[in-house]
């Protein structure tokens, strides 16, 4: 089974289970030992993954982490864990210690849902500050996972992770401190990019007003590019549609109900939700069913399985989804349809319904 539908099963099993899961070692049984297994590890070979393993540091006997992993015999990663209400922050863990005395390159840090690696990129033998890595469970990117399946048994190749662990680390700094800047431009970013085109003197009361015109400038330039995005995939999936329709017109039945109109708003409407839903599942499970009260986008084009619905016929238009698992959907008012992008984790969630 492909790895990303697995960590998409765990993800359910982990809202459906947390909110049980008192103890760190009910955290282990119920999230940590399936995320092992996925990877492709024996959970019940003693050789292979060893829970409880004695790690003696200095004068301290019978220290133990919580999982080794051993491949060819050779440990490859050692796994400590925390309760999933708890951070994921090796600050003051153990981790850093069991690592100093591990054979192991790479050192995970778990609460069951967040799985932070770290290895020693800055001073031999010495676990870096902070990882290189992180998966989270409940933000599945498949950027993560494609990194993750280096780590598979399968896959895992020491240079080879080793050799892009260094890009990775300063990629997700670099990242990290663009974020910042994109929310609270500073000073230098803000003299970086104005004294290129600003010969005046920049003053304090003027820096305070050019460091709003950054954030306003940098927020508008991402959100823009990711609406052209969006309206590209959009055009282009018209596009096919419009060829399909020529090719397999759709006949006109008996039964068909003339009093239901379907609109060029709504049609838009269902491509919008279908570019969104397309980052979850293939644009061919997503369908759609036109009646007299509500346009109906559905999995499969199974009436069990709505994924949301259009109420666009009154005055008010309003976006009816499904993401808390109940048959009544739960409706929220649109003032225009680019307002439906603003629904993405609703209907994702919609959509894990069925998964």
């Amino acid at each position: 089974m492909d790895l990303k539908i697995k960590l998409e099963q765990l993800h359910q099993k982990v809202i459906g289970l947390k909110d049980q899961i008192g103890t760190e070692e009910a955290t282990k049984n119920a999230f940590v030992m399936p995320f092992i297994q996925i990877l492709g590890y024996d959970i019940f070979n003693p050789t292979e993954v060893i829970p409880e393993h004695i790690c003696d540091i200095g004068t301290k006997k019978g220290e133990k982490i919580d999982y080794v992993i051993k491949k060819n015999d050779e440990p490859i990663l050692i796994i400590e864990c925390k309760h999933w209400k708890e951070s994921a922050d090796a600050h003051n863990s153990q981790l850093h210690r069991y690592y100093h005395v591990s054979k192991s390159r790479f050192g995970v840090l778990t609460n069951g849902i967040v799985y932070n690696f770290y290895t020693d990129l800055e001073k031999p033998n010495i676990m870096d500050e902070k990882p290189f890595f992180t998966i989270d469970i409940e933000d599945i990117k498949d950027s993560s996972i494609k990194i993750l399946e280096s780590f598979t048994k399968n896959e895992y190749n020491l240079e080879n992770i080793l050799d892009s662990a260094e890009g990775l680390k300063y990629i997700k700094a670099i990242r990290k401190e663009f974020e910042k800047e994109i929310e609270n431009p500073s000073d230098e970013m803000v003299k970086l990019l104005v004294n290129r085109f600003f010969e005046k003197h920049l003053t304090a009361n003027r820096m305070i007003a050019f460091k709003e015109y950054t954030k306003k400038a940098l927020t508008t330039s991402i959100n823009e590019s990711i609406s052209f995005r969006l309206k590209s995939a959009l055009s282009i999936n018209e596009q096919i549609e419009k060829h399909e329709e020529k090719i397999n017109p759709v006949p006109i039945g008996e039964n068909n109900d003339s009093k239901i109109i379907t609109t060029e708003e709504e049609l838009e409407a269902f491509q919008i939700v279908k570019a969104i839903l397309r980052e979850k599942v293939s644009s061919e499970r997503i369908a759609h069913r036109d009646t007299l009260s509500y346009f109906g986008v559905l999995l499969d084009d199974n009436n069990r399985k709505p994924l949301c619905r259009f109420h666009f016929n009154t005055s008010n238009k309003y976006l009816e989804t499904f993401h808390d698992g109940k048959e009544s959907g739960v409706k929220a008012l649109l003032n225009n349809l680019d307002e439906i992008y603003n629904f993405r984790n609703q209907l994702h969630q919609s959509l894990d319904n069925y998964n």
